[in-house]
């Protein structure tokens, strides 16, 4: 019922936006022999196309893969996917400093895209780094609420508009200035004060409403969090043991994967030697971690073959792996 409401909630967020286009367009199509009408009627197109849902898309510091420089790397994607019985990601991305992997929908085609976060990929040995994928894909499929998300995104930018308003920090500064040289009784006085604050009550009147909703918004998405996580771990299960995925979530909790790796930057390893390290440090704290029926989806031959065809990636990444807390 709760999913219903959000949903319901989301849908009318989305028909307000759409209604500022329809009407920006009536508004130029009745008036449009008056420079006026096309001015308010662009103008509320212009708010409709400023708060239109975004179905998200590659960051711009993530960096996609061509298949024929990392096929191994698609074809363990690839396969864990199919394992699980979803589709498979159409791009691979790789970022330089975020340690998340994740598998979203992008764009209006929903193109399945897998982004892997190099500095958790590189310290993982081959079976974490399946449950990692296993993890990243349950979380993308059983959270692809697109509709919700960008009615979400589409409230934050009206309470923005509405409510984050305040006085340009320049204009503030010139008029004590002013007052400062002139003095308080011969400074200049204009209507921009008042229009202001004026400007600032109505965004608050208007914002409440606002801020109102997506509270709500929030709440009924939150209240769902622990059947989305039920049907998070439901769906990794299928292809990595509960066991497994509890000690890759212990390690994405921390940072004590990373501390090492950095150390070992600053004191000029290579990128092999700090996979190595990371390696050994694995297997000395697990050292059933290479003996796992994630196996038969990724070994250890074909993880070191991974390994070669990001290399060029990693010696990129490592370098400012110093910036990552």
């Amino acid at each position: 019922m709760k999913r219903i409401t959000a949903l319901a909630i989301a849908l009318v967020v989305h028909a307000l936006t759409l209604a500022f286009i329809v009407l920006g367009a009536w508004t130029i199509v009745v008036n449009s022999e008056f420079v006026f009408g096309w001015l308010i009627g662009g103008g509320l197109i212009g708010i409709g196309w400023l708060l239109r849902p975004r179905l998200g898309r590659v960051p711009a510091d993530a960096e996609v893969l061509d298949r024929s420089a990392a096929p191994e790397l698609y074809g363990t994607a690839e396969r864990v996917a199919d394992r699980m019985g979803i589709g498979r990601p159409r791009k691979i991305a790789v970022e330089d400093l975020v340690p998340a992997t994740t598998y979203e929908r992008v764009g209006p085609l929903r193109t399945p895209v897998l982004m892997i976060g190099l500095p958790l990929w590189l310290a993982l040995p081959p079976r974490q780094r399946v449950a990692l994928l296993a993890l990243a894909y349950a979380r993308g499929t059983a959270g692809d609420d697109v509709i919700v998300r960008s009615a979400l995104w589409t409230l934050g930018e009206w309470r923005g508009a509405l409510l984050g308003s305040a006085p340009l920090k320049a204009r503030e500064e010139a008029q004590t200035k002013i007052t400062a040289s002139v003095g308080a009784l011969e400074s200049p006085s204009t209507g921009y004060e008042v229009a202001g604050m004026f400007g600032r009550m109505i965004g608050r009147v208007l914002g409440i409403p606002v801020l109102l909703l997506e509270h709500g918004l929030i709440r009924l998405t939150r209240s769902d969090d622990g059947r989305r996580r039920e049907r998070t771990l439901a769906l990794a299960r299928r292809v990595v043991p509960a066991e497994d995925l509890a000690e890759l979530e212990a390690v994405m909790a921390g940072t004590s994967y990373l501390a090492p790796m950095q150390a070992a930057v600053l004191r000029g390893e290579n990128v092999p030697a700090i996979r190595r390290g990371a390696l050994a440090r694995f297997e000395q704290a697990a050292p059933s971690v290479f003996g796992s029926p994630a196996a038969s989806l990724l070994g250890s031959a074909e993880s070191d073959r991974i390994d070669d065809e990001l290399l060029r990636h990693y010696t990129r990444a490592v370098r400012g792996f110093g910036l990552i807390t």
